[in-house]
């Protein structure tokens, strides 16, 4: 596969996974505050630029998700810097997307863990060293090797504390969009199901 059919592929893949997730009213939960990306890599992706994202994230609109704009290559830098470090321990990760963090969904993310044979992690945030935290550029590396080093490997589903100004927010790590997009949806049916006792 060339560079064109590698780019149309992420691509096409993300798009899927998008729908999959607009199609998902028990997702709409799941969302934080800070909104919903979710972010694919090409193979051998080096800058965000070789990212493609949501443009504007995915919001709730009539309580169904909604994406405000559509995936490009450089939609997201955070999300996509997460990848690009998290593939320096696990090449085989090649896209990411976050949700919402609360004490029942911890439990729910645990259980589909331990059913799935899927690490589970969390990071406590109030640990990251001041010095860290000022550093441009610094803070991504040091949660994803302080994960590392916790957990011995890269938790697949983690989720990361609330500090200062930062919601708590779960992440999700897969092998492509579709793969992380099918995760998520999952856990937001037990969820839903944890939450109203309604089995579909």
């Amino acid at each position: 596969m060339n560079k064109t059919e590698e780019a149309y592929a992420v691509l096409g893949n993300l798009v899927s996974a998008v729908n999959m997730l607009q199609s998902c009213p028990e997702f709409t939960p799941l969302i934080p505050e800070v909104r919903v990306n979710l972010a694919y890599a090409l193979p051998g992706a080096k800058t965000p630029q070789q990212v493609a994202a949501v443009e504007g994230r995915i919001t709730a609109v009539g309580g169904m998700p909604h994406t405000s704009g559509i995936p490009a290559w450089g939609a997201s830098d955070h999300l996509a810097r997460r990848i690009l470090e998290v593939r320096k321990y696990e090449t085989e990760i090649n896209a990411a997307i976050n949700f919402k963090c609360d004490r029942v969904i911890i439990e729910v993310v645990q259980r589909y863990c331990s059913q799935r044979g899927l690490l589970f992690g969390w990071l406590d945030r109030s640990e990251e060293p001041q010095d860290i935290m000022e550093s441009d550029g610094a803070s991504m590396p040091w949660k994803i090797k302080q994960l590392v080093k916790k957990y011995g490997a890269l938790p697949r589903l983690f989720y990361e504390g609330a500090s200062c100004g930062k919601e708590p927010l779960f992440l999700a790590l897969g092998k492509d969009a579709v793969e992380v997009a099918s995760m998520v949806i999952e856990i937001a049916r037990r969820y839903r199901e944890r939450q109203t006792g309604y089995t579909p």
